[in-house]
């Protein structure tokens, strides 16, 4: 009998916490955690209220606002997501499944290995608010030093919660392989969350706390209480709330078992049948057959004919290559950028993740009651391009990701390197192309919220008003994220701790803006910063829009700029060529004249025009 600690399971499991303790990202998502529970308890509600910082009731507040303010859903899709996908894209499967290992070993070491090392990234958010108890600000309540709450509270609220979450990515991630659906459906539940909260908001209490799977609806509504009041609060479990972690256990278990019973060692994308037949690339088969007839005078007289002209001088045209020079660079770029637009539009995962954000974004204009603003087609233009906003951060976060990371993943980057092409070539096909899904998805929303004002009767339908809300608010927002994911990309280096940066400062942005802190000049996106009545009525704050587009462009130009300057790919020195300037040279220029821009822009926006 084999012993505990040979078993396949074990060897699994230490495997997946041996690789990520190698990776960038976890270390990343320590220090990110670590730095909201700072933020949080420095500049939290706690001094503003006069909660104490170490209260029971302050403690579990901060773990569910850590489970959906910071985005965690999102960090455990980036850990949970692609464990199994990452053996078949880099080709170990065969390897590993060659070993004497069952499916259930395998799943299970994968999946509580990768989870146990996101709830050590997670316990970091907690010991830093309890290292905190040391430290006290002015206007700051702080009760006795207390351990036990903040490991009680952490493993009752985030940790079961995050296990659901983190079955529901692990399972999707690994029957479709494929990541991005993954990315899609989570960024998805935030709109689905609020929308079922919004659903059960009428029912009993009981049935709230029981049908809530991050467990928001515990019935202290603190701010019908005093602080002395919650800060003398004990927190306990009732059965409503022990009921709704052992359901939330039991659809952990459901999800893993449906894994389990689904899961194939093989690719599913190649049948038997595909695999033995010969690619024609879409050519006519040729007919195989023999003749045996004799040749006819005809025939004979054809090959005479050729065999004349083939006996005379012909003077063949000299052919140059052309890699030099504005035309050739254009021409090389729209080719690059063919591929790269043709690669995305494959993606399997844009069959669910397109549907889905027409379905989220039209489902808040159906489900909810619309009151214009100034007119209906302003209404309906301005909801949706709020709640694109949330999707477009993730397609310029994952999917520039997924482009800027596929060809050093597929093992093709030095062939493409080795090609007498400019960086700007390779580098800003991958920016448009993503630029160009993104417009792609922003149309199709469109095409959605349309049809929904006319079936409801919402007239008159003003479609001036819906290209001017998209072309003035929605393509700059597009423009910057794309171009900041791609020079973090280049920056960084490494796509998983991208992905961490990305949702971090995605994160603390969200988080800042709805404190109050939301000034023009660090708002490149103008959330919260524009209503339907400046684009429709004009003025002076339309104007300030306007600047502000321009802010916004030129900080896209700077960004895109230095991901060139600083790209791995470095193919002159110098910033002249022959007495011209080469690509550095030219990236080197547009820094510059982007930083000008930007601040000309940035002190007109402040002055408020």
């Amino acid at each position: 009998m084999r012993g505990a600690v040979s078993t396949p399971f074990v060897a699994v499991f230490q495997t997946e916490v041996l690789f990520n303790l190698k990776r960038v990202a976890p270390y990343a998502l320590m220090i990110i955690f670590s730095a909201n529970a700072i933020m949080w308890w420095g500049w939290g509600a706690a001094v503003r209220y006069g909660w104490a910082t170490n209260s029971a009731f302050y403690i579990v507040r901060n773990f569910k606002g850590f489970l959906f303010i910071t985005g965690l859903p999102l960090f455990i899709a980036l850990m949970m997501g692609d464990p199994i996908i990452r053996d078949f894209r880099i080709g170990v499967d065969p390897l590993i499944f060659s070993k004497p290992v069952s499916r259930a070993e395998y799943l299970l070491g994968k999946f509580f290995g990768n989870f146990f090392v996101l709830v050590c990234c997670q316990a970091c958010f907690a010991l830093t608010l309890l290292l905190l108890q040391a430290i006290s600000i002015k206007g700051m309540i702080v009760l006795p030093p207390r351990v036990l709450p903040y490991f009680q509270h952490f493993f009752f609220f985030v940790v079961v919660s995050s296990l659901a979450i983190a079955a529901v990515c692990f399972t999707v991630g690994t029957l479709t392989r494929n990541v991005k659906i993954v990315y899609g459906l989570v960024l998805s539940c935030y709109f689905i969350y609020i929308a079922w909260q919004e659903t059960i908001k009428g029912w009993p209490l009981r049935w709230r706390v029981v049908l809530d799977p991050l467990l928001f609806n515990d019935g202290y509504e603190a701010y019908k209480h005093s602080a002395d009041w919650l800060n003398n609060l004990v927190v306990s479990y009732d059965a409503d709330m022990i009921a709704n972690r052992v359901l939330m256990l039991a659809f952990s278990l459901v999800c893993l078992a449906i894994l389990y019973a689904r899961f194939s060692i093989a690719e599913r994308a190649k049948t038997n049948a595909e695999q033995d037949q010969t690619s024609i690339l879409n050519l006519t088969p040729r007919a195989e057959r023999l003749d045996n007839d004799t040749e006819s005078f005809g025939v004979a007289q054809s090959v005479r004919a050729v065999e004349a002209v083939a006996g005379t001088q012909i003077k063949i045209p000299q052919v140059n290559i052309v890699t030099q020079g504005w035309r050739a660079g254009f021409e090389q770029f729209m080719a690059a950028l063919e591929v790269e637009f043709r690669l995305l539009r494959a993606e399997r995962s844009l069959v669910v993740v397109a549907p889905l954000i027409m379905f989220m974004c039209g489902l808040e204009l159906a489900a909810y009651k619309v009151v214009p603003e100034v007119s209906y087609s302003a209404t309906y233009a301005s909801r949706t391009a709020n709640a694109l906003l949330l999707f477009l951060f993730g397609i310029a976060v994952f999917y520039a990701g997924e482009t800027m990371h596929r060809d050093r993943e597929l093992r093709i980057e030095p062939v493409l390197w080795s090609a007498p092409a400019p960086n700007f070539v390779l580098l800003l096909s991958k920016f448009s192309a993503t630029l160009l899904l993104s417009i792609s998805l922003m149309l199709l929303v469109a095409l959605t919220a349309i049809p929904l004002q006319i079936y409801k009767g919402h007239a008159p339908l003003e479609l001036p008003i819906y290209l001017t809300t998209y072309a003035v608010v929605l393509v700059p927002n597009v423009v910057f994220m794309v171009a900041a994911s791609v020079a973090l990309n280049v920056l960084l280096r490494d796509k998983y701790l991208t992905y961490a940066v990305s949702l971090a400062i995605g994160s603390a942005f969200y988080y800042l803006t709805s404190q109050g802190y939301n000034h023009w000049l660090y708002n490149p996106v103008l959330y919260q910063l524009w209503t339907p009545s400046d684009l429709v009525n004009g003025g002076s704050h339309l104007t300030r829009i306007l600047v502000h587009r321009f802010y916004c462009f030129a900080l896209s130009a700077l960004l895109l700029a230095l991901a060139l300057l600083y790209f791995e790919r470095k193919s002159t020195k110098g910033l002249k060529v022959q007495g011209r300037l080469n690509g550095a040279g030219w990236s080197l220029l547009v820094v510059i004249v982007s930083v000008l821009v930007a601040v000309v822009t940035g002190l007109i926006v402040s002055a408020g025009m």
